[in-house]
């Protein structure tokens, strides 16, 4: 089949790359226009239009809407157009031109978690078992017809990050499978179930606030669900001035069940470990990333300003 693949971040490359190797033909990339990044801002292209065009494909940058953008998109004459993590909603217009849909890829299994951030909310959640789904596109958030799906088992000590990456490539196969067997002609869409429903919207630098005060077990899962974005992070006590505490980001911490003195944000910092007490038990920070400074391992934070932090008693985070 001819197809137009749509998609923008990392983990839609796996899938474009799938589909490039496969019996169809990848005839143009759909993806969003250069975004400014980094500390010079300067215009980055998306990681899927760098893989489009060291394949040499054509790209497409255009906001998908308008008579012009249907009229080119008619002009490719595209039998399917596979979306993963495209970004740009799809109006009817443009939804109606493919002759067998815009077929997308999305990382759970519906009708669990539709929306922007399916597996940050699968792990914040402390699922056991998540995966990815194919279905055609409709004008609903993530409400379209399911052609297939995959399932992926959420190990205990899986981020965000590292799931996403198994489930980017376990969904490439799926979405050729899936293409194959509508060229075929033999997939019959089925209609999502009217139970079970759950939302994933984006997870906001908010949303990554730890909040000692909450169990060791949901503190766990809150680190690992925004790891590596928008990054776990607390706030160091405020100064005897009153000046509020600084940022300090935080990577995938350790329960430790075997400490149950510390109070909820308070530090202790021994020569190779430094602790922090929650709800129920303590945890072990792993990596932490001062404010200016580069990602630095927690014993290293301790023997600076971590040991005057774990001195003074007062908690992370403002915890009571």
């Amino acid at each position: 089949m001819r197809l137009l693949f749509a998609g923008t971040p990392e983990p839609a490359v796996p899938a474009l790359r799938a589909l490039i190797d496969s019996d169809h033909e990848v005839v143009a990339v759909l993806t969003r226009a250069d975004a400014r990044a980094g500390r010079g801002r300067r215009l980055v292209p998306s990681p899927v239009r760098v893989a489009a065009e060291e394949a040499g494909l054509e790209v497409i940058t255009d906001v998908p809407r308008g008579e012009e953008f249907v009229a080119r998109l008619r002009a490719l004459e595209v039998d399917a157009a596979p979306v993963v993590a495209y970004g740009h909603l799809l109006r009817p217009d443009v939804l109606a031109v493919p002759r067998l849909g815009w077929v997308n890829l999305h990382f759970s299994v519906l009708p669990a978690w539709r929306g922007a951030a399916p597996v940050q909310h699968a792990v914040l959640a402390g699922d056991d078992v998540t995966g990815a789904t194919t279905f055609l596109l409709d004008d609903g958030m993530d409400t379209g017809p399911v052609l297939g799906t995959s399932t992926e088992t959420i190990r205990p000590r899986d981020t965000s990050g590292d799931l996403l990456g198994r489930l980017a490539t376990s969904g490439a196969g799926l979405l050729v499978a899936t293409l194959d067997a509508l060229e075929a002609g033999t997939l019959s869409p089925q209609p999502q179930s009217p139970d079970g429903a759950s939302y994933a919207p984006k997870i906001t630098a908010e949303d990554a606030l730890v909040r000692w005060d909450d169990p060791a077990l949901a503190v766990d899962r809150r680190v690992r669900a925004v790891t590596p974005a928008p990054g776990a992070w607390t706030t160091l006590p405020a100064s005897e001035e009153g000046t509020p505490g600084a940022r300090l980001g935080l990577g995938p911490v350790r329960p430790r069940p075997d400490v149950v003195d510390l109070a909820p944000g308070q530090v202790r910092a021994g020569k190779s470990e430094v602790l922090v007490g929650t709800a129920t038990h303590a945890v072990e920070l792993g990596e932490v990333r001062p404010v200016g400074k580069k990602p630095m391992a927690a014993a290293d934070w301790a023997r600076g300003a971590g040991r005057a932090v774990a001195e003074s008693g007062a908690p992370l985070g403002g915890a009571r």
